[in-house]
């Protein structure tokens, strides 16, 4: 489903189960999120017994600006952590209720699997791997792979200008394997504000994963650094749950279609990442 028409946000709150209200937050101003009022859920069910919890705990990374990036109240902000405010909200679950835990890129399975987490929503990549041990809902945003450098190198325009060349990523990620996959040298570490400053001393010529993520760094490091080349993959984002619970990946799928309908989705995007990026219509979601 994709949407072919831009709501106001007057029509927004006019249309939106959710009430949306703009307040201070990082780079932009975030979406505050009502949650609905005593929702109904079947028997048994994963949302039944997360909306008669009153809470839910969502996995969200805490050091990527524009979508995943602790504030100054300690608690994360971003369109990821947005998405999962819309998510609780149609629990009936409110903002103040989320339990918000860190994941990076290496342990986003494990904390599914384990229980950890209720949902993952972490720019996480659907790909078949990931599929064999847990379930995604969307996909919600289709990224690319692209390098980020020193604002002032000229000699890297494009991914074939990493081959031979140590460029930073992170464990976990597939954009560490496609850096491998093309003949660049991966030098990892576990979080992506952890590659900048090997990139300004010259360990690395680059640090490279989504383009939306990169921009984030270079906004929030003006100056420093800068996006160059075309994105060089696809990097559909989805939100992990545990395997096989059919039911609330169906719920998360109707969710994420609803917020794109009725203009939370626009509206959770332009407060958050779209302070820096354009907006631009959701991928239709996965019903496998």
């Amino acid at each position: 489903m994709r949407i072919t028409r831009r709501l106001s946000l007057v029509a927004i709150a006019a249309a939106s189960a959710l009430a949306l209200a703009g307040c201070a937050g990082g780079g932009g101003s975030e979406a505050e999120v009502t949650p609905e009022a005593a929702p109904t859920f079947a028997a048994g069910s994963t949302m039944e017994k997360l909306s008669e919890a009153g809470t839910i705990t969502i996995g969200t990374k805490f050091d990527q600006p524009l979508f995943g990036l602790v504030g100054p109240d300690g608690t994360p902000e971003g369109f990821d952590v947005e998405i999962g405010k819309i998510i609780a909200a149609k629990l009936g679950i409110a903002p103040d209720k989320i339990k918000w835990t860190e994941t990076v890129s290496a342990n986003r399975e494990p904390f599914i699997e384990n229980g950890q987490v209720d949902l993952v929503v972490a720019t996480y990549t659907i790909n078949d791997k990931r599929k064999e041990v847990i379930s995604f809902a969307g996909p919600y945003y289709l990224a690319g792979q692209s390098i980020l450098t020193l604002a002032d190198n000229d000699d890297i325009k494009s991914e074939d200008d990493l081959v031979g060349q140590p460029v930073c990523s992170v464990t976990g990620s597939t954009p560490a394997a496609k850096l491998a996959e093309i003949g660049a040298e991966p030098v990892l570490t576990d979080t992506y504000t952890n590659c900048l400053e090997p990139l300004r001393s010259g360990k690395v010529v680059a640090v490279s994963t989504d383009n939306v993520i990169l921009a984030g760094l270079a906004a929030q490091n003006e100056g420093e650094f800068k996006v160059v080349g075309e994105p060089f993959t696809e990097e559909p984002y989805g939100i992990g749950l545990a395997k096989d619970d059919t039911d609330f990946r169906n719920f998360i799928n109707d969710t994420l279609e609803e917020s794109y309908e009725d203009g939370t989705y626009e509206a959770a995007w332009e407060s958050t990442a779209g302070t820096v990026l354009p907006f631009v219509d959701p991928p239709a979601v996965d019903r496998y």
